[in-house]
């Protein structure tokens, strides 16, 4: 099989990374969406996450929603695994076009990969919502700039929000036309790490009408009698041989 996916990444002229989840999981990031985390997130605050990380939540409830986020979806200390790394190297042969990836933790740039569309958007980068002023992760951490959980702008004084895709809101379309263009010119299209049931992201590969598709995921989808090859293995294990 990982013989199989050699041959196709080396026959590929366009190959696109589409990946979820599953991918970030790999450097010890929690998925939140597991049993594990509806239930923890339950128990420690009151309300399941998709409550807690929607739009109208975070109107309402910026204390609760600055203190989950940060103490949930923010993870200093995660490194890029072997499928980040495999991803980087791709692009630098000249053989991956873009990742396009459903995470926000920044993990493919630091692994060193240059294109990279982020359709729920990125921890890394934060925007007040009043005078529209940028701030890196670390700002949004510091004590000296929060009022209680929530960040406030050290020129205006509003609220700093995460430049992340809440429940609720829509993706950018910039991002989304620029990831549909993407997989459409592809002639190999690797997903990985992603159940292919979060939508509208999921049906981003209806779009896909090149040569091969490979779907690697430890769990089964609904998309695997579509493709052309099927892993059901860990993706840093299987990227890191490709």
């Amino acid at each position: 099989m990982q013989e199989e996916l050699k041959q196709i990444i080396e026959k590929g002229r366009r190959i696109v990374f589409f990946g979820g989840a599953g991918v970030s999981t790999e450097s010890g990031l929690p998925d939140f969406r597991s049993e594990q985390g509806l239930y923890q997130a339950k128990q420690e605050y009151g309300y399941s996450p998709e409550e807690m990380l929607s739009h109208s939540f975070f109107m309402k409830n910026q204390e609760l929603f600055f203190k989950y986020y940060k103490e949930n979806l923010i993870w200093q200390e995660a490194l890029p695994n072997d499928a980040h790394l495999a991803l980087a190297r791709l692009e630098q042969e000249g053989k991956l076009r873009a990742v396009v990836t459903q995470n926000i933790d920044g993990l493919h740039q630091m692994a060193g990969s240059r294109t990279v569309l982020e359709l729920h958007g990125s921890v890394q980068r934060n925007y007040c919502m009043e005078c529209g002023q940028f701030y890196d992760l670390d700002y949004i951490l510091a004590k000296e700039h929060c009022e209680g959980c929530i960040p406030r702008c050290k020129k205006c004084g509003g609220v700093v929000k995460p430049d992340v895709v809440l429940y609720e809101e829509a993706l950018s379309d910039t991002v989304l036309k620029e990831s549909i263009r993407m997989i459409a010119e592809a002639d190999v299209l690797i997903v990985g790490g992603t159940s292919l049931v979060v939508y509208p992201a999921a049906g981003l590969i209806d779009y896909f009408n090149g040569d091969r598709l490979v779907l690697i995921n430890k769990q089964p989808t609904a998309r695997d009698n579509r493709a052309d090859l099927v892993l059901h293995d860990s993706i840093g294990k299987v990227l890191a041989f490709s």
